[in-house]
């Protein structure tokens, strides 16, 4: 019977060594997603930042005019930025808000935030916001959706009667205290 237990032993060495050749690849593999997400993450919030200097551009900045028209800013983009490998169309991300326009114009996360505003019972922060479009309340979410809400407020989507406290436009006249 000795050796039965022998061959049971030697069966569980393997086994054992097995397991751990597997715990390490799953290791190994799991460093590589993660380095493989951050840069995803880097690459994700690039195009969203150039999406957003490219729609505050002015036509004091050299090469682009924001205009609602947007096939002369299609063209002056395609122009400032000839050569460039993908072309922007629409510069514009979120309209100034004009009498009869709907939320549905604006990009998925500006709805998202200018839904938390309005179903919120009085003014909200962004870190109040964060969370509740589905981001960790991490400082660079937080400061990205800041962002976010003083553009909604610049365009008229959005009010900011004290810093950093937002609420929906109270709009007067057909247009938004606002608006430019």
């Amino acid at each position: 019977m000795g050796s039965l237990f022998e061959e049971l032993e030697a069966r569980e060495a393997t086994a054992r060594k097995r397991v751990e050749a597997l715990e390490a690849e799953v290791a190994e593999v799991s460093g590589r997603l993660s380095a493989a997400r951050e840069g995803l993450e880097r690459l994700r919030i690039a195009r969203e930042t150039v999406a957003e200097v490219l729609a505050e551009m002015t036509p004091e900045k050299p090469g682009v005019a924001v205009d609602t028209d947007r096939s002369s800013a299609v063209d002056s983009v395609a122009s400032a930025y000839a050569g460039a490998e993908r072309h922007v169309i629409g510069v514009l991300t979120v309209p100034n808000w004009q009498p009869g326009m709907g939320a549905e114009v604006l990009p998925r996360v500006y709805r998202d935030i200018l839904e938390v505003v309005t179903d919120a019972r009085g003014p909200v922060r962004a870190k109040q916001i964060v969370p509740r479009i589905g981001l960790p309340a991490e400082a660079g979410k937080i400061e990205g959706t800041r962002s976010k809400l003083k553009r909604l407020v610049e365009r008229g989507w959005l009010d900011e009667d004290t810093p950093g406290m937002f609420t929906p436009a109270r709009r007067r006249g057909g247009a938004s205290p606002n608006s430019r």
